[in-house]
Formats: structure tokens, sequence, C-alpha cells
């Protein structure tokens, strides 16, 4: 199964009820992205970076990685993602402290202000397969946390 869903209602941001969230769309047949909207209207000043939660979840198979990053579109107006693709594991969907809100890190380059409006795209999101070594050891580690948990 692979899919976009918005997140639970306790853990929507900003305010905004699951309604208002648009899914994720390819642009065209044969468009490799999903687009993501912003859920909100969001200044970026330049130099600072912004943590935009879009209030979707992704589900997918375990050895499938979604992978997240800004648009050209938003390159070229000095958007990126400030650890410039984002990598997002199978089981950070449903996980217990954001159930899996999956988070835009904007950083603005670009020399002014930069103002994201509610429902502009602020990314893009492709599904991959994976490949582990043949001598891979799996641990047992289960997630249990949000954005940025593994590395706790």
């Amino acid at each position: 199964m692979r899919k976009f869903a918005v997140v639970r209602d306790d853990m929507l941001k900003y305010g905004v009820k699951a309604e208002e969230i648009k899914l994720p769309v390819r642009a065209t047949r044969t468009s490799v992205c999903y687009d993501i909207y912003s859920p909100i209207t969001e200044t970026i000043p330049d130099g600072e970076t912004k943590l935009i939660f879009s209030n979707l979840k992704a589900y997918f198979e375990d050895d499938e990685v979604l992978y997240l990053a800004t648009s050209s579109g938003q390159g070229k107006r000095g958007l990126m993602l400030a650890q410039g693709v984002a990598v997002i594991e199978s089981d950070y969907a449903d996980n217990i402290s954001n159930d899996g809100n999956l988070g835009f890190m904007l950083y603005n380059h670009s020399g002014a202000d930069i103002v994201i409006n509610k429902g502009d795209k602020i990314g893009h999101a492709w599904f991959a397969k994976y490949l582990v070594t043949d001598d891979d050891v799996a641990t047992d580690a289960v997630r249990t946390g949000g954005f940025g948990s593994t590395k706790k």
C-alpha cells in the first residue's frame, strides 16, 4: 500500500481542519513527484529557516523510502530544504509524537523575505525502493518519535 493521508485531528498543526488539507498530486501523467502544499501562510526571512508541517503522512512498504525536496520553482525563488533532501522511513507514519506529519524545513537564501501562502506548493515527494547490504543485520529498535527522532 502506498498513499498519502491527513494526520489525526489531534496532530493537525496551525488550527487547520482535516478537510482543508490538499492531498498531494502529480502535475502530469509522467511526473515523478507529488506536489505538497502549505497549510498556512508563513513568511521566511532572508537567511532563516522555518519548519512547515504539511499535516500529511505517507504510508508505503518497508523496503521503500519517501524523499522530500523543494521544487525547481522554490529553488528559483531562493528556497531550499535546510538538510538538502529529507529521507522518510516507512515507520514514520502513525508515530506517537506527531502521527507522521511530513515537515519541510525551508531555508531562505534569496536576499529578501519570502512569503509562502496557504495552498502554495512547498515541495515535492517521491517514493523509491531501496536496497540493503547482503550482510545487513537489522536492529530490533522501534521508532518512538517523530521529526528528527532517529538521532536521539
